[in-house]
């Protein structure tokens, strides 16, 4: 299995609505995500993928959220703005935009900081 990876940021203010601490206050975060494809076979030129391709729908869906207050964004309105759940919701719309090829999102990490990040899948990951 072929894995490729690519890495976007963005930097966005969020409140936790449901935590008891300083995260439910408005605060912000330079947030890095990275998305892992998987492809059993690769296509023409040697290339499971094209990394140009990958990095423009995942840079479209950050752009989307760059310097924004993610509580104020539709997909957060009722949703907590955790990194878990900003996973998920970057994993499906990055399935949504590759269309047919989005079957080969494996997963979306966003971290939060450099030290602690949040993973979505809908495969159990061993890496």
């Amino acid at each position: 299995m072929y894995i490729l990876n690519v890495r976007a940021h963005y930097d966005s203010a969020h409140f936790l609505r449901s935590y008891k601490g300083k995260c439910e206050r408005l605060h912000g975060h330079r947030y890095e995500v990275e998305a892992g494809l998987a492809f059993e076979q690769l296509g023409e030129g040697g290339m499971a993928y094209d990394f140009t391709d990958a990095k423009l729908h995942l840079r479209a869906i950050a752009d989307s959220l760059d310097h924004e207050n993610l509580n104020d964004l539709p997909p957060f309105a009722e949703m907590e703005t955790s990194a878990e759940n900003q996973a998920r919701y970057i994993f499906e719309e990055l399935r949504r935009r590759m269309g047919a090829e989005g079957e080969h999102v494996l997963y979306v990490r966003v971290w939060e900081t450099p030290n602690q990040w949040a993973q979505y899948s809908e495969k159990t990951l061993f890496f």
